[in-house]
């Protein structure tokens, strides 16, 4: 630990490695690109709705301190420990990947328009198409309705695939959703892996 990060010992090793992006570096992270994590083959595609700045900023998928994803992802089964964000690319090794419905970052979710969405949809059918994974796991029902034209949708399995892959629809793992705890939220997570093992 060093003087310019004070309080970070009671942090995971991964986590003390890393410091925090700047207010100047979260600044120009707006509209970066984030590189998807992601194989042929695999058992579950994540789709998370758009990076946000703190994950431009780093690289890593879901790297906002307060995101419940890799908790989530640990307390459905997922993986047999709690990751760091920085470690997303032991996630294929595992049968998973990650990628997002936008491509853009941007601080917020609600900065996409609709368009972006329903755009990010036909591009994820194209991705789904070339890396045939066995379920595709859209992190946010409501983009999900806005992106496939599918306003009455709930939670869990959906009737319809995408190519050739099934389709679940997960809670968005954000600290802002607070209708979902951290164990619910890993309960809705426990409840796709249940399905992907099956």
């Amino acid at each position: 630990m060093t003087a310019a990060e004070p309080g970070r010992a009671g942090l995971p090793p991964a986590a003390r490695r890393y410091p925090r992006p700047t207010k100047e570096q979260l600044a120009a992270a707006a509209d970066k690109l984030l590189p998807d994590v992601i194989a042929p083959g695999l058992d579950v595609l994540f789709v998370g709705i758009n990076p946000g700045l703190w994950s431009a900023a780093t690289g890593w998928n879901f790297a906002r301190p307060g995101n419940r994803f890799w908790p989530a992802l640990h307390r459905g089964g997922f993986t047999p420990r709690q990751l760091h964000p920085s470690e997303q690319d032991e996630l294929p090794g595992l049968g998973l990947g990650i990628t997002n419905l936008v491509a853009r970052a941007t601080a917020r979710a609600d900065e996409l328009t609709a368009e972006e969405l329903v755009e990010g949809a036909e591009l994820l059918t194209g991705k789904v198409e070339r890396y045939r994974p066995r379920w595709v796991a859209v992190v946010g029902v409501t983009a999900y309705r806005i992106g496939f034209a599918r306003p009455k949708a709930g939670f869990g399995a959906q009737p319809e695939r995408l190519g050739p892959a099934r389709l679940w629809v997960l809670p968005n793992p954000s600290g802002l959703n607070a209708h979902f705890t951290p164990e619910t939220l890993g309960a809705a997570f426990g409840e796709l892996r249940a399905a992907a093992s099956a």
